[in-house]
């Protein structure tokens, strides 16, 4: 049970609101408290619209925890390698990695539970079974899958070492003056939106390497190498630039006049995971994998270059 007493700069502010700055949940989590009553004020359930007043007391009460069975689902993977330790696969746009509020099922994960029959790795929990490392639900791409937990612990190892090869292309607004850069930046939770990551100082070291590929007008396309990798870091990076994600409206982007007419194709930001490169957990080999643009980046180059010619 947590207490809260508004500030002065809190007074007038909406009871959802205040209570997003304060607890890192999703809206509609946050919503679905105050309309079951575990949130209060002054001792009384209110409406999530509510005003905050000076000498309010803002009451939040966690629901019990519930169990969670993920199910598995027959979902068709596209699977660029499997053996028995990992997986490499090319992930969609739009397909969310592992289940959280708001998507318990049609996931990567529980995909991989129907196609993997349980041989997964169980270092990440019940939520995130053989998931190495993740994508956002708008970035398409590869991605690594343990197997089970050794596998696991190497391949974990290989990130934190900076070994680990992960390479994206991405489309970008506005034009570089240079054809590469590091951005060598720290991220961390947004200080007053805790769904958003920013540059913070003292925040975790994050490094992105970045090479132009193709100039178009307005915009740019990039290859983009992580050397660490933390939450949404290449979008941020770029973000800072003052260079968004072509369709990123969480990071600045979809504002330009082709972004809006072509939203639906791009249908968020126009990032992929294109190149994947790790030294096998088993033999020791070195593996390296490419997956091919999916179409609708490829379209919107096709209209990018119809429009320079």
């Amino acid at each position: 049970m947590m207490f809260h007493i508004p500030t002065p700069d809190d007074i007038g502010k909406r009871l959802d609101k205040f209570v997003a700055e304060r607890e890192d949940l999703t809206r509609s989590a946050i919503q679905k408290l105050i309309e079951t009553g575990h949130v209060t004020v002054n001792g009384q359930a209110v409406s999530k619209n509510y005003l905050l007043k000076d000498g309010d007391d803002v009451e939040i009460e966690a629901p019990p925890p519930t169990s969670l069975t993920l199910e598995p689902e027959n979902i068709p993977l596209d699977i660029v390698y499997e053996d028995d330790d990992l997986l490499v696969v090319n992930k969609p746009k739009g397909m969310v990695v592992h289940p959280a509020p708001g998507n318990y099922s049609a996931t990567l994960v529980n995909a991989l539970l129907y196609h993997c029959r349980g041989h997964l790795s169980g270092i990440n929990g019940v939520i995130r079974p053989g998931i190495v490392h993740r994508i956002d639900k708008d970035t398409s791409g590869l991605l690594l899958v343990a197997k089970n937990d050794v596998a696991h612990h190497h391949l974990a190892a290989q990130i934190a070492a900076h070994t680990l090869e992960r390479a994206y292309e991405a489309l970008a607004v506005g034009g570089f003056s240079e054809d590469e850069g590091t951005i060598d930046a720290p991220l961390a939770r947004h200080p007053t939106d805790r769904k958003r990551m920013a540059v913070v100082k003292g925040g975790r070291e994050a490094v992105t390497h970045w090479t132009v590929l193709a100039r178009y007008r307005g915009y740019t396309h990039l290859r983009c190498r992580l050397e660490t990798g933390r939450t949404h870091q290449i979008r941020v990076h770029l973000s800072s630039l003052g260079h968004p994600l072509f369709g990123d409206t969480v990071y600045g982007g979809g504002k330009s006049k082709f972004e809006i007419q072509n939203a639906a194709l791009a249908a968020g930001q126009v990032l992929h995971a294109k190149r994947l490169g790790f030294v096998h957990p088993a033999t020791g080999e070195k593996m390296v994998f490419e997956s091919d643009l999916p179409p609708y980046f490829c379209m919107l180059l096709k209209k990018l270059e119809d429009e320079r010619i």
